[in-house]
């Protein structure tokens, strides 16, 4: 992470592409489980992450609870969902349809990510020039 005001929002951005990244391969790791009997499906929780550690600074401005945002308390990895119900006879949770919409949706979360930091850089490099 780069330590410096001007790129506080880019550095959430970076830790939500990565948080984005990792929850594909959560999806596709279900997806490809579908079928495992006893298997609990994973995903990861980004946006549960960053509303914690902007709650924490509940009475101070955005730009200073960004600011204040150190790398660990947006560090999210993939979780198992052990109380996932389960309707299947083999405990298996995996809904195939569930799963695939949710690929969907995090695929564009991600290319929303990605053009979000193309055009903060771009911003950046606007003002250098």
């Amino acid at each position: 992470m780069i330590r410096t005001d001007v790129f506080d929002y880019i550095n959430v951005m970076d830790k939500a592409a990565d948080a984005s990244w990792l929850r594909n391969k959560a999806i596709a790791n279900n997806i490809a489980n579908e079928d495992t009997p006893g298997y609990k499906r994973k995903d990861v929780d980004f946006e549960g992450a960053l509303k914690t550690a902007l709650l924490n600074n509940r009475y101070v401005s955005m730009d200073d609870k960004v600011r204040t945002l150190t790398s660990s308390e947006l560090s999210v990895g993939i979780k198992t969902e052990e109380f996932g119900y389960s309707y299947r006879l083999d405990r298996n949770n995996v809904d195939i349809e569930q799963e695939q919409a949710e690929l969907a949706s995090n695929q564009i979360k991600y290319q929303a990510i990605i053009n979000s930091l193309t055009g903060e850089f771009a911003n950046l490099k606007a003002v250098i020039k």
